[in-house]
């Protein structure tokens, strides 16, 4: 993996993800937290790759190694609207959110639709650029700083469990909801 990136495999471990999960991908784009999480789920567990594109999820569908045929499954989906997604009511372990943030339109719709599908005491995983790096990144005006990323979910009712270093240009924050 370029070293300039964040490594999937990597901070799916900090994520706590463990054999037997149901993990969302939210915005899944290329499929790489979805893979990372597959390899670790195995045929117990599965993972819902949702996007609103079609054409990633089908380089998704296309590209699955045999070992995680069965486990990955795309949705298409929007993630930033309530119901988007078409999973069921707190049907999920863990929602992965990974160089997306900085792409919502719709942050209410998508703390809704995080917060619907989410088992009780579920877990959020947010990684996220922490620069531009020069136009490597999304431009300055759309990065969402770690600390405001912690403010949003916060203020959702989101309970910050821990912040990782995810790569050497990303920032990574590991939340809980806590539901009655």
């Amino acid at each position: 993996m370029n070293a300039s990136f964040s490594d999937p495999r990597e901070n799916v471990l900090q994520m706590g993800v463990v054999e037997g999960m149901r993990v969302a991908d939210l915005g899944a784009g290329a499929g790489h937290y979805a893979r990372a999480a597959a390899g670790v789920v195995g045929h117990e567990g599965r993972v819902y790759a949702i996007d609103v594109q079609e054409d990633v999820l089908k380089h998704i569908k296309n590209n699955a190694h045999d070992t995680h045929k069965g486990i990955i499954e795309t949705v298409w989906g929007d993630i930033e609207k309530l119901g988007g997604t078409h999973l069921r009511d707190a049907s999920i372990d863990l929602a992965i959110l990974a160089n997306t943030l900085f792409q919502v339109e719709n942050r209410e719709g998508l703390i809704a639709e995080i917060q619907r599908i989410l088992k009780p005491w579920g877990t959020l995983a947010v990684i996220d650029w922490s620069g531009s790096f020069g136009g490597m990144g999304p431009s300055a005006e759309n990065i969402v700083s770690e600390t405001d990323a912690e403010a949003i979910f916060t203020h959702a009712g989101f309970t910050k469990k821990k912040s990782f270093p995810a790569g050497p240009h990303h920032y990574g924050v590991i939340f809980s909801i806590q539901s009655a």
